[in-house]
């Protein structure tokens, strides 16, 4: 299934996008638990039995939002975990970590008020950071919570996926050397266009590619990734209990503008896109 938030009529609606992905049915939901977006269906875990109402509208007359545009709290991230990524980046800044990059994943945190839609403008904070980066991701969403999950069982946790660009100023993420300054400035986590259930979609081999102004940058497959998932929701519920509705954003392929010689930083008027096979595409204009 593919859980959608969108706004219709001035209102905000959870629904069911169709298997073709041009319709969306919203689900019988009150204000209040509308505005939580996917989470407190993900929560229930009756999301499967929940009735809809009204007709199918398409997409395309809807705007569409982050499908968990109030997030619980900050999402959990993954650096460097594509090992095409680590090798671009082993000569830049990181140099003195790389030779322990396949030692444990890197995990670092961007605040949940950086989520914005899959259509949504992204800001650029002017006077603050010249350095803005694009990372196309593949997200997982947690369905069900525990903590110290065994990998062997992470899996059965998952709820579904969905796509983030884990935007980076990567002058702040420097300058501060822990991250999350750099990785949090506000509308820097588009997210979308919705989410598909981890029944209809293998996130352990899909496809992740990312364009800049139509370019073609960065092309990878989560076959790639140095930690695979299991491994990621392991490491994130080791002594820390995971909730559902948590997000973690599982690296980026290679390809970002840091890697670049020289690097190509994001200016005004860019537009990036990120397409996942088995889910569909964002696309945001930075401004």
């Amino acid at each position: 299934m593919r859980i959608a938030t969108y706004q219709w009529k001035g209102a905000r609606h959870v629904g069911r996008v169709s298997a073709d992905g041009q319709t969306v049915t919203a689900f019988k939901l009150d204000a209040a638990t509308a505005r939580l977006g996917a989470l407190p269906l993900i929560e229930s875990g009756q999301w499967r039995d929940l009735p809809t109402e009204g007709e199918a509208v398409p997409v395309s007359a809807v705007r569409l939002e982050a499908p968990l545009p109030l997030p619980r709290r900050n999402l959990f991230c993954v650096g460097r975990n594509y090992h095409e990524h680590a090798k671009e980046l082993k000569d830049s800044v990181f140099k003195a970590n790389s030779a322990n990059v396949a030692a444990w994943p890197i995990v670092f945190t961007k605040v949940p008020e950086c989520v914005v839609g899959p259509q949504d403008d992204v800001v650029l904070p002017v006077g603050v950071s010249e350095q803005i980066d694009y990372e196309s991701e593949l997200a997982v969403v947690i369905g069900t919570g525990g903590k110290n999950i065994r990998r062997e069982d992470a899996l059965k946790h998952i709820f579904g996926y969905t796509i983030v660009n884990d935007v980076t100023a990567r002058d702040v993420q420097m300058r501060h050397q822990q991250w999350d300054m750099g990785k949090s400035f506000d509308t820097f986590c588009p997210m979308g266009p919705w989410i598909v259930t981890a029944d209809e979609l293998d996130g352990t081999n899909t496809r992740v590619r990312g364009w800049v102004n139509g370019q073609l940058r960065q092309d990878g497959r989560t076959t790639d990734l140095i930690f695979d998932i299991a491994t990621l929701i392991e490491t994130c519920s080791r002594g820390i209990t995971l909730y559902p509705g948590d997000v973690i954003a599982t690296g980026t392929p290679a390809g970002v503008g840091m890697g670049l010689n020289p690097p190509q930083y994001l200016k005004a008027g860019d537009v990036v896109k990120v397409e996942i096979d088995g889910i569909g595409a964002i696309e945001n204009r930075f401004v």
